[in-house]
């Protein structure tokens, strides 16, 4: 083995013969197992003392480069083996230590994280219309309102609104957000009320305190990405209920709660994500019972309870909850603007403390100044209005996509009416599941969310989620008719090898679609 030397350095040999080494095992030059020459004889051929090899020989396995086999010699590790498989996988990790590589071995991919690939290989293609993302219409984003409202706590309040702030909530928000709940029909006080950075937080908040891993959680079949991603980071076990146009089928829920014994129970009942649907009444009241029953805490995520376009107002969870089984969830980024990320949860009893000595030991408390910012922007009764806007111009936008479905469509297509929020549940017709479809659509320059990414077991399904609100009615129309094309196109390819259909598959939910 020719190792070149420079005598005429400051360099000591031994480390000029280490890294020299090193450079050919990371490299690959030298493979895995590759036996190197013993230390006397790389020391006569360099005309070194053999302690200098030795001692380089040292280095590398003090890096996990080389290691040695008594009465065998000394080997490349196959350690970096490994390694270089990981960094094909992720080669933006080339070059880092080694225990960032061990790290994102043991790290599982969030779903969350598959999305935002998906959308970030999808976005390179132009005039793609984006029914994936999860906010609502940016026109509607309240800025010069916010602007005043800032300007107004500068005026008032000066550096004290720059402070950490009470880790609970800025007092007079959380007094407001109580006073709102309480003329819905939900006993709040202010101290009942944790201020979080995003029900995204509140969620993760709530995991935390009451999840154990190896813990089952329910949730419904399908749910919200970031839940299934914030229990399942929480070491919980997942159960999904199946879902119909009247929401979970609480019916099923004895059977499954005597069977797996759940710490927790997680729903979103107005206006479901994704399939938009609304827990009926009967079935609250018996979700509610069956709680009290089993001792088991319910986490209600209300993320879009005030953007209803038509039907009857149902009762919140927390507002039928008399036992304290109940943590309610709620966020202000998809109604008013993502980017403000606060929400809240309403939660009595002890596990409130407990709530918020985790929100200290996370975060501290939510940024202060935006807290009276959105304190402001409520109490003047601008959010009302916004509110009202919101459901006047995405109503529209609802009834517009409907309405190109049951145009470009091809027939077999299902979906069910919402009557809020922001999203409409496809079911694809004949057999075809979103993973096969997703291709053809990015080529036909529209994109989707993929229903299996809401089902915890993540199997291919043939469900997609549609976001309404987001574009303007020609847009929409556009865009459905771009996804009517693909399936037609995909359907009118060779699909021998997608004989997959939809009977014994996914949930329950497949609404006849409109004439």
């Amino acid at each position: 083995m020719r190792v070149p030397l420079t005598r005429e350095t400051c360099v000591p040999l031994y480390r000029q013969i280490t890294e020299f080494l090193r450079s050919q095992i990371q490299s690959g030059v030298l493979p895995a197992e590759t036996r190197l020459p013993a230390s006397r004889d790389l020391a006569q051929s360099l005309g070194v003392n053999r302690i200098t090899v030795t001692e380089a020989y040292a280095e590398l396995e003090a890096e996990g480069l080389v290691y040695s086999r008594r009465g065998s010699g000394t080997f490349v590790s196959p350690l970096l083996a490994s390694l270089r498989r990981a960094m094909a996988d992720h080669p933006y990790m080339d070059g880092w230590p080694a225990w960032q590589y061990e790290a994102a071995k043991l790290t599982r991919p969030t779903t969350l994280r598959k999305f935002d690939g998906l959308l970030a290989a999808s976005a390179l293609h132009p005039n793609l219309i984006d029914f994936a993302n999860g906010r609502g219409a940016s026109e509607l984003f309240p800025m010069d309102d916010f602007r005043k409202a800032f300007q107004a706590v500068f005026r008032r309040d000066g550096v004290e609104a720059m402070a950490y702030g009470d880790p609970a909530g800025y007092p007079p928000l959380r007094e407001t957000i109580a006073h709102i709940l309480s003329s819905e029909g939900i006993p709040a006080r202010g101290n009942q009320v944790l201020i979080t950075t995003g029900s995204q937080q509140a969620m993760a908040l709530v995991a935390r305190v009451l999840l154990r891993p190896g813990d089952t959680a329910l949730v419904e079949s399908p749910t919200y990405i970031g839940a299934i991603d914030i229990f399942r980071s929480a070491g919980a076990e997942l159960v999904g209920v199946p879902v119909d146009e009247q929401g979970m089928e609480v019916e099923r829920l004895e059977e499954i709660v005597c069977a797996a014994k759940p710490r927790l129970l997680y729903t979103i009942p107005t206006f479901h994500n994704p399939t938009g649907t609304c827990m009926s009444g009967r079935r609250r009241r018996e979700l509610v019972a069956l709680a009290d029953r089993h001792n088991m805490p319910i986490v209600e995520d209300d993320f879009v309870g005030d953007l209803r376009y038509d039907g009857h107002t149902q009762p919140a969870l927390k507002a039928l909850d008399t036992c304290g089984n109940v943590i309610h969830i709620c966020t202000f980024s998809k109604v008013v603007m993502p980017g403000l990320r606060v929400g809240y949860l309403v939660a009595a009893g002890p596990v409130y403390e407990q709530l918020l000595a985790a929100k200290e030991l996370i975060d501290v408390t939510t940024p202060n100044v935006i807290q009276r910012a959105l304190e402001a922007f409520i109490t003047v009764g601008r959010y009302q209005t916004h509110v009202r806007r919101a459901c006047q111009l995405y109503r529209r936008r609802r009834d517009t996509m409907v309405a190109a479905l049951a145009r470009y469509m091809p027939a077999g297509a299902r979906w069910v009416l919402p009557h809020g929020g922001l999203f409409m549940w496809l079911q694809l017709p004949g057999g075809v599941t979103a993973e096969e479809l997703y291709p053809a659509a990015v080529e036909e320059h529209v994109i989707f969310v993929p229903g299996s990414m809401f089902f915890p077991a993540q199997e291919a399904q043939p469900y997609v989620r549609l976001n309404f609100a987001m574009h303007s009615p020609h847009v929409i129309e556009e865009g459905i008719r771009r996804l009517g094309r693909a399936i037609e196109q995909f359907q009118a390819g060779d699909t021998s090898s997608h004989c997959w259909r939809l009977s014994g598959h996914g949930n329950s939910m497949a609404g006849q679609c409109p004439a």
